[in-house]
């Protein structure tokens, strides 16, 4: 009898049936899948401005101040805020609360303040934004 000699190499050819297989598998099967979608708000197809909100300005240095119906700022601390609003609230339940950023200020700082008005259960909190003004292009040349 003749000894028989080991083979050194691999067949590679069902491997590379298995993977054509799963291959076509996942291309049948990607188009199915429902993919996830986010829809944001949009400032353009925000709804009304609620009527007389309730102001809090965050300013760039991180100080809170309270602007009221005639426009006037008052600088006021976390705890005078909560207070005046719930004041505020128990004259209209239906008063809502809008918070002005300035631009430069750390995002952080705003969403400490939305997160206290939040704990303490004020229903109607929103973030106040202006229009973005239509930006001219830029000339070349010159």
């Amino acid at each position: 009898m003749r000894s028989r000699r080991l083979k050194n190499e691999i067949n590679v050819v069902p491997y590379i049936d298995v993977m054509l297989v799963l291959l076509v598998i996942f291309m049948v099967a990607a188009p199915m899948m429902s993919t996830g979608s986010v829809d944001l708000p949009s400032v353009g197809k925000s709804s009304l401005a609620p009527q007389d909100p309730m102001r809090v300005l965050v300013k760039a240095d991180g100080e809170i101040a309270l602007r009221d119906e005639k426009g006037q700022e008052r600088q006021i601390d976390t705890a005078g805020l909560l207070e005046a609003v719930r004041t505020e609230q128990a004259k209209n339940p239906e008063l809502a609360v809008l918070i002005a950023a300035d631009k430069n200020v750390r995002y952080e700082t705003v969403l400490d303040v939305l997160d206290t008005l939040k704990q303490q259960e004020i229903r109607r909190v929103g973030l106040e934004t202006g229009q973005r003004q239509a930006q001219k292009p830029q000339g070349q040349g010159r």
